[in-house]
């Protein structure tokens, strides 16, 4: 006999689920059990809303799909925030849990599929034991092929009913982009016609769409130069026309460029106040298109929008402008200088150093880590004023190479989490974690399963002891510096005791270590608590001081 927890394990791994991440607990204990069996590769979180974090991280570094398991209740509601993140970010992942029974809540029992629907997530209760397979297969290729958290709810009284032999699951739905409407495209292509200096914007939906190639040979064939959104870094890494990120944590040189353009195309990218930098990028003379898979999703920027595919709307676009032959820009050969310039980035920029005796300045730090990472890398940033450092200095091979958690909610403290997700999903790649001390002291509990899962990471601690968005947006609008300022932490202790290597950083000759550890081949986890000077503000922040 198959139990429905049996067969909801043995289907997960059928439909190429190869890891989950969670904490058990009654309601799902049994089902965790049933994954392990089925072959399903298991990492014990310490909290439920870390064990969301990692599976989100895990999609995100890998494009595939993930399980997060939790018990039903206090289970459900610890795991809120991730899941949130991870609906906003459209993460492929599947929170498998405990529920209610059928006969009716119990006294300790909540509304849980309210709950997870109100956060954006889609929820298959497995109420009929006959159609549980097949339920649990589609949920998988609805996450997989909507990019989306779905929920599969267990119910308490039939975890361990029996359910029938194995169905042939129905093959995954064809996922076919949508047409492309030609009057969107011809609008699209009477703006690029036109233009002088146009300049091709990519975001995360382009590097969904694998339109990487195309977009490069779009670009080249209108002589644009081109840019991304924080979390497309590194479409365009191959080109030495590409002025790296768009938004606040561009290069001045960058900026400037980019604010030449009369025309952009954002592909995949949702043209949000922190790509444009609340308004400051694009010239308000430029014409803006928008292409996007979400229909009639148009950006209060954009001025017109193309519905469909960043892929298939790029292969459209080219085409068109062979057959017309419309002329190639020649903003390349004018601005060759300044794209060089840009390119230089943020290293070869220099600062006044604002160290002391016993703090280090976040740029010189920064600055000379990033000549001590591997190229290959995932950066994992947690949320808070720190971002700007690792996202200015520190480049990534890919989009995939990139795990900015939180960002979407606006939420911090699960960093350390989504470096477990990433570490596990890309072991090829050695997983550099940044957090602020306030997110990193939030999310602490998984640097115990970092370290457990001796994978190689770095875990730089940004350690002001402050909330340093907080302190520099708000102590000048009167609000209470006790509210924002902490006593200091000495992670490098905390970190030793929950079995990580650690060191203090002060100077930069402390990062003698950093080198030293990868000599050895980077064994396990290496946290810095790097105790940098509080009043560096970072430019993308010092602007919005300024408005």
């Amino acid at each position: 006999m198959t139990t429905l927890a049996e067969a909801v394990g043995q289907t997960l791994a059928g439909s190429g689920v190869r890891h989950a991440f969670g904490v058990v607990g009654g309601g799902n204990i049994l089902a965790t059990a049933a994954l392990t069996a089925s072959g399903v590769h298991y990492t014990a979180a310490r909290h439920e809303g870390g064990a969301m974090a990692m599976a989100d991280a895990y999609f995100r570094s890998t494009g595939d799909v993930a399980v997060c398991t939790t018990t039903h209740g206090p289970g459900i509601t610890n795991a809120v925030t991730a899941l949130a993140d991870a609906a906003k970010n459209r993460s492929g992942v599947v929170l498998l849990c405990g529920d209610a029974p059928t006969s009716g809540p119990r006294p300790h029992d909540i509304d849980q599929s309210a709950l997870l629907a109100a956060v954006g997530v889609r929820v298959v209760r497995l109420t009929d034991t006959a159609t549980a397979r097949e339920d649990t297969a589609e949920a998988v290729r609805t996450a997989r092929g909507g990019r989306c958290p779905v929920a599969l709810l267990l119910p308490g009284d039939l975890t361990g009913r029996p359910v029938p032999g194995p169905v042939r699951a129905a093959a995954p739905p064809a996922n076919e982009p949508p047409a492309v409407d030609d009057r969107d495209l011809e609008a699209a292509l009477a703006a690029l016609a036109g233009a002088r200096r146009p300049l091709i914007l990519a975001g995360l939906g382009a590097w969904h769409a694998g339109a990487g190639k195309i977009l490069r040979q779009l670009g080249d064939r209108l002589g644009a130069l081109f840019a991304t959104t924080v979390m497309a870094g590194g479409i365009f890494r191959e080109s030495p026309w590409s002025l790296g990120i768009c938004g606040g944590f561009a290069t001045p040189s960058a900026a400037a460029l980019m604010g030449e353009a009369d025309v952009v195309v954002a592909f995949g990218a949702s043209l949000d106040a922190f790509t444009l930098h609340g308004g400051r990028i694009v010239d308000p003379g430029a014409t803006v298109v928008q292409v996007d898979l979400v229909e009639g999703k148009r950006a209060p920027r954009a001025d017109l929008l193309v519905h469909g595919d960043a892929h298939a709307v790029a292969v459209r676009l080219l085409d068109a402008i062979e057959v017309r032959g419309l002329p190639v820009s020649g903003w390349r050969s004018t601005g060759a200088a300044a794209v060089a310039e840009a390119r230089a980035g943020w290293g070869s920029i220099a600062h006044d150093d604002a160290s002391t005796a016993d703090r280090i300045d976040p740029r010189t730090l920064t600055k000379a880590l990033a000549a001590l990472l591997p190229e290959e890398r995932t950066v994992v940033l947690d949320g808070g004023h720190f971002i700007a450092w690792p996202a200015m200095y520190w480049s990534v091979p890919d989009p995939a190479g990139f795990v900015f958690t939180g960002a979407a909610f606006q939420s911090i403290g699960l960093g350390l989490a989504g470096a477990v997700g990433a570490a596990v999903g890309r072991p090829d790649r050695l997983t550099v974690a940044a957090a602020g001390d306030g997110g990193a002291l939030m999310g602490l509990p998984e640097l115990d399963t970092l370290a457990r899962s001796g994978k190689p990471a770095l875990v730089v601690v940004y350690d002001d002891a402050a909330y340093g968005f907080e302190e520099h947006m708000y102590l000048p609008q009167g609000a209470d510096p006790a509210t924002t300022t902490f006593a200091d932490t000495d992670f490098a202790t905390v970190a030793r005791g929950l079995g990580a290597r650690a060191l203090t950083v002060r100077r930069l000759d402390d990062l003698g270590a950093v080198r030293e550890w990868r000599e050895a081949g980077c064994p396990g986890t290496l946290v810095l608590d790097c105790k940098v000077v509080s009043g560096v503000v970072a430019p993308f922040l010092a602007d919005l001081l300024r408005a």
